[in-house]
């Protein structure tokens, strides 16, 4: 399929990301609500697990533009000494699912970290179009089930809502 639009990364800076968590949970509600019919406070990252991923450590955010226009953002975390890398959150505004932008977008990504050996990232079990995504479309491995016998390796506290949803673990190994 050819598409004629432009799709680019922008490095956004801490003014903008009250905008982009805004942005991160109606992006993410909108499968909560097709899944559960209803939106799951729960179920969407809270501000506070947002902030951890936009202030981290070698952290890196960004803006997804579609021909200039904002349409999504996503945060990697680069480890420079192991090139093991992770995409940590990613989202499209949803008037531009289904259009190829997500695959641009992650391709983008690719191509601004080529030493990258090993991508790393997780999504819930129940977000069936991000599996399709991550698995079908960009190549990664589902490599682990993360639940409360097996909790996400970043988790602090037993009783944190992490423990409660249950996650896919990808991978992709770059050549």
């Amino acid at each position: 399929m050819e598409h004629s639009s432009d799709v680019t990364l922008a490095l956004a800076d801490a003014s903008s990301f009250d905008v982009f968590k805004q942005e991160l949970k109606a992006s993410f509600s909108v499968a909560v609500v097709e899944t559960f019919g209803a939106v799951e406070p729960s179920l969407i990252p809270s501000d506070g697990d947002i902030e951890k991923s936009l202030t981290a450590p070698d952290a890196v955010v960004y803006h997804i533009l579609l021909d200039g226009v904002k349409v999504g953002g996503a945060i990697v975390t680069i480890d420079e000494s192991t090139q093991q890398n992770a995409l940590d959150l990613f989202y499209l505004l949803p008037s531009t699912l289904g259009r190829g932008v997500g695959y641009r977008a992650w391709k983008a990504i690719e191509q601004a970290y080529p030493k990258t050996r090993v991508w790393v990232t997780h999504t819930p079990y129940f977000e069936k179009r991000n599996i399709h995504f991550y698995v079908n479309k960009c190549g990664f491995k589902i490599v682990s089930f993360y639940n409360r016998y097996y909790p996400l390796p970043d988790e602090e506290e037993r009783g944190s809502k992490a423990h409660k949803l249950e996650f896919f673990g990808f991978e992709k190994v770059m050549m």
